[in-house]
Formats: structure tokens, sequence, C-alpha cells
């Protein structure tokens, strides 16, 4: 059975760091194209960033995360991450990892498998 577990949400003051998992399980991450989105109370899914699978590891960043984030992955331990800096509360909502074989985008509806989301709070 195929799952993506996001980890290392939490807490983090303004101006702070945190940096987010996403294991795979019953899926070999590096065959994926993966995204990171997230989604604040009352708004739509935002596209935060994506990279291409084995062959072709494009990144690509929605334009309010660009220089504080990066995407990269591990294929060892079958994760992707978010390394997500100079954090502002404009940052808080709950982060979504996803996956998808054939299409790279930042878009919700081209991805086919889903984490459950992990809450992201941006707060003094």
């Amino acid at each position: 059975q195929l799952h993506l577990v996001e980890s290392g949400g939490g807490l983090a003051q303004p101006g702070g760091s945190l940096r987010l998992s996403c294991a795979g399980s019953g899926i070999t991450l590096e065959n994926y194209n993966m995204a990171w989105f997230r989604q604040a109370p009352g708004k739509e899914r935002e596209g935060v960033s994506c990279i291409g699978s084995l062959k072709d590891q494009v990144k690509y960043y929605g334009d309010s995360v660009k220089g504080r984030f990066t995407i990269s992955r591990d294929n060892a331990k079958n994760t992707v991450y978010l390394q997500m800096t100079d954090l502002t509360p404009e940052d808080t909502a709950v982060y979504y990892c996803a996956a998808d074989r054939l299409r790279l985008s930042l878009q919700p509806r081209h991805y086919n498998y889903w984490g459950q989301g992990i809450q992201v709070t941006v707060s003094n």
C-alpha cells in the first residue's frame, strides 16, 4: 500500500527555519515527480515547490517562497525534503507532499498521490 508521510512541522518564530520531510512507503520516490503544497485556512491549496524524477531533477518554486525554500531528494532514504528559511507568519499552513509519475507542475490537480499533511505555524 502506497503512503506518503510528512514530518518536521511545528511552531517556528518569524525569521526561523524548519525542514519538512516526506517519506515514501510502498512507492519509490525517485521514480516520481514530487511536490510540496500548502493550504492556509480559507485559502486555496498553493503550489510551493516541485522537483523532477530521477532522469530530470529540475526544480520549480512558487513566487512567494523563491529564495527562501529549497526542495531536495535523498533517494537512499526514499525521502523528499523542503528546507524552509526566513519564515514569516504568511507561511503558516498545512503542508502536503504529493507525487505523480507523469506530470511536474505546481498545480494540485496534476498529482495523484498525497500525504496527510502537516501543520506549520510561524508565530511569536
